[in-house]
């Protein structure tokens, strides 16, 4: 790639063509987490978050009535910092000169003016379309007075409360190489190597760790096992309305395939099977050109999330209010060569797999220097997910409306995306993802029966590389 084509793909800042691009889709700004007084002490008293999002800086603040506003955090009097406005119930009042600021952005009072001025009537801070979705504040950063797209009825956005649960973390670098590592099938068999296979008890919540779906020889094989043992995975993929939909398929034995099922959903979240019967949609979400936030939305099709145990095992890895994991760069990550060459693969511990995925994406650098890749035959979804990016940069440059989620007339043709991760007749198998999908819809107690079947989305393309 040519370094100018890898500037363009990762900017993210207001006027680059990339954060354009960007900016025309909802984006996750904040957990509903963040505001609860039992994991942040501060937000009892002062309901108030500074947020940075693809470059600029925000505050988010919630009212007395439970609204939420977003707005810019420069105060449009002089300039000061917003994030430490006084929160009255009411409205954000700047502690410079007392302007003060309701979550629409209108300015309420001007303390300072004299008696019956009407100033205050004139000035409005730039505020941000809000909208609450699984457990996360999204914001809209289009252009001001346009009109943001549908939001999205993806699995995780349809699910009730009691069926979906949000995390999120910080990595240290650009949110391309973060988003590329979750549309790799490749890497599983390698990043996330174990050479003994643990329990299935106990492995609520814990990728690699559940049973994949089938036998083998009356044996029921986890995810450790099969992606230990098949490490060239026949990788392939197809357009769809929101994105590309990733297969790999790993022969086990002439009558049995391992069969994954992932997708790409433009242009920066991924889906992926975290069990049998629950799904993880993860988001990239661009702090700066640096720093990305992930945030994971884990979506059940059978019994409710225990939002506790999920919760808990993420804490343990992060620092709160800000989400920051413990293990980095500073502390290499936890890197460990006794389990290295005994245990694991990459030596970085067996209970979390996020922190694999955080090395390989920290170690490239903070923006990767894509002139310097060699790109293999395994690599063919992350060359075309680049194509897509280019050319949808170039159409919001142009005037023309980007692709996927962020076109209203692709919405109805929109849902799920369906994912499978289990073992299958190899002749097969096609037919057998697609029976597996349908009885684990027909199953979930929130079913949709609007939804459309996998194999009827599978002539819905329109996002051709």
């Amino acid at each position: 790639m040519k370094a100018e084509q890898n500037q363009r793909i990762t900017q993210v800042g207001p006027g680059t063509p990339g954060g354009a691009l960007l900016r025309r889709y909802w984006q996750p700004v904040a957990l509903l987490d963040e505001f609860n007084p039992e994991l942040d002490p501060a937000m009892g008293v002062r309901p108030v978050k500074a947020v940075r999002v693809l470059g600029q800086d925000f505050v988010l603040f919630k009212d007395a009535q439970g609204a939420y506003g977003l707005l810019d955090r420069d105060c449009p009097h002089r300039g000061a910092d917003l994030a430490f406005g006084r929160n009255e119930g009411d409205g954000l009042r700047c502690p410079f000169h007392g302007w003060k600021f309701d979550v629409s952005g209108q300015c309420t009072q001007t303390p300072g003016e004299p008696p019956g001025s009407t100033l205050c009537t004139r000035i409005r801070q730039r505020s941000y379309p809000l909208l609450e979705k699984a457990g996360t504040l999204f914001g809209w950063f289009g252009p001001e007075g346009s009109t943001p797209p549908p939001f999205p009825a993806l699995d995780c956005f349809e699910a009730p409360d009691t069926h979906s649960f949000a995390f999120k973390g910080l990595w240290h670098c650009n949110w391309l190489q973060a988003f590329e590592v979750g549309i790799d099938p490749a890497h599983a068999s390698y990043l996330h190597r174990f050479f003994n296979d643990a329990s299935l008890e106990g492995s609520y919540g814990k990728q690699f760790r559940g049973a994949s779906a089938g036998e083998v020889g009356g044996e029921r094989w986890p995810m450790t096992k099969v992606m230990r043992e098949f490490d060239q995975p026949d990788i392939s993929f197809e357009a769809m309305p929101y994105g590309l939909r990733l297969t790999a398929l790993r022969k086990m034995t002439d009558a049995l395939t391992h069969v994954r099922i992932t997708n790409a959903v433009f242009p920066q979240t991924f889906v992926i099977p975290l069990s049998e019967t629950m799904t993880i949609t993860q988001m990239h979400v661009p702090v700066d050109d640096t720093r990305n936030y992930w945030y994971a939305f884990f979506t059940s099709f059978a019994a409710p999330v225990d939002k506790d145990t999920m919760r808990n095992q993420r804490l343990a890895a992060v620092t709160l209010p800000d989400y920051i994991p413990k293990s980095g760069r500073h502390n290499h990550w936890g890197f460990n060569p006794e389990e290295q060459q005994g245990r694991t693969y990459l030596g970085m511990g067996e209970d979390d797999i996020n922190v694999h995925d955080q090395w390989a994406c920290e170690s490239m650098g903070a923006i990767q220097d894509r002139t310097r890749e060699h790109l293999g035959t395994t690599d063919k979804v992350i060359m075309a997910n680049r194509r897509l990016l280019l050319q949808a940069i170039d159409t919001v440059e142009q005037g023309g409306t980007p692709p996927g989620i962020a076109d209203p007339a692709l919405h109805p043709r929109i849902q799920g995306p369906d994912t499978v991760d289990g073992i299958a007749p190899a002749e097969t198998w096609q037919t057998w993802w697609q029976q597996a999908v349908r009885a684990k819809r027909e199953d979930a107690p929130w079913k949709n029966p609007g939804l459309k079947l996998a194999e009827t989305a599978a002539n819905e393309s329109t996002l051709a590389p």
